[in-house]
């Protein structure tokens, strides 16, 4: 598990820095007014990698969340439990999440 943190963390560095380019960098004045960010998230190749974003960033935090309650000493039945709560949650955020920004850009 701590391999797949490492991982995320190194992507979520990545698609961070291109997240910040592209949205306050390229942007005039440094930050986009909601209708430009709609228009900005309408595009196919965008909506993918900040969905992909928001994947990385809900992963990374949940492991993080594990590793600190694991770091408190739970047994084993508790972190299998920890395991399967996680596991319902976090795909759980990033389908509402991912929904959200569905709707706001296709309407």
């Amino acid at each position: 598990m701590w391999l797949w943190q490492a991982a995320t963390g190194a992507l979520l560095v990545i698609l961070l820095v291109i997240h910040m380019i592209s949205n306050h960098f390229v942007a005039d004045g440094g930050l986009r007014n909601y209708a430009e960010v709609v228009a900005y998230m309408s595009n196919p190749f965008v909506f993918i990698l900040e969905t992909l974003f928001l994947a990385v960033v809900v992963a990374h935090a949940l492991m993080g969340v594990r590793a600190i309650i694991l770091d408190l000493g739970i047994s084993a039945a508790a972190d299998r439990r920890l395991k399967q709560v996680l596991a319902v949650i976090g795909p759980a955020m990033c389908i509402y999440a991912t929904i959200v920004m569905w709707k706001i850009v296709s309407a």
